[in-house]
């Protein structure tokens, strides 16, 4: 049996407990090609996110990705985030929160899952026709 990782558990208590507390939560993304964030806001190859109530929508934390629609710029964007890339999560207001080694996916290349009303993704490669008789 697979061991299950604690990161995502800890990462929905330390969510909750700035939420609890009045304080902004925040995540520290080391981006890669599954990470669905807007590129223009990527310094070093990373981003810091505003995971707040009042700055996002829709915010999913599960155990594989974490998912919201925010504004950047007064543009709407829906981010994807897998859970593996989070290097930190921590309160704006004082620091305090925990870090983590992000680490690459195992296996294969996961995609994003799409956004809601978004159309899944071409195939990759190039295109072909088959004949049906």
């Amino acid at each position: 049996m697979a061991e299950i990782s604690t990161k995502p558990y800890l990462i929905r208590a330390l969510y909750e407990w700035c939420s609890d507390s009045g304080l902004t939560p925040q995540l520290l993304v080391a981006v890669d090609a599954r990470t669905r964030v807007p590129p223009g806001y990527v310094k070093d190859g990373q981003i810091v996110l505003n995971i707040g109530a009042a700055a996002t929508r829709n915010l999913t934390l599960d155990n594989d990705w974490i998912q919201f629609s925010a504004r950047f710029g007064g543009v709407s964007h829906e981010i994807a985030i897998p859970v593996d890339r989070v290097a930190a999560i921590f309160a704006r207001e004082n620091g305090q929160g925990m870090h983590f080694e992000p680490t690459e996916a195992p296996g294969p290349e996961q995609t994003p899952p799409p956004a809601p009303g978004e159309p899944p993704a071409p195939p990759k490669g190039r295109p072909s026709l088959k004949v049906v008789k």
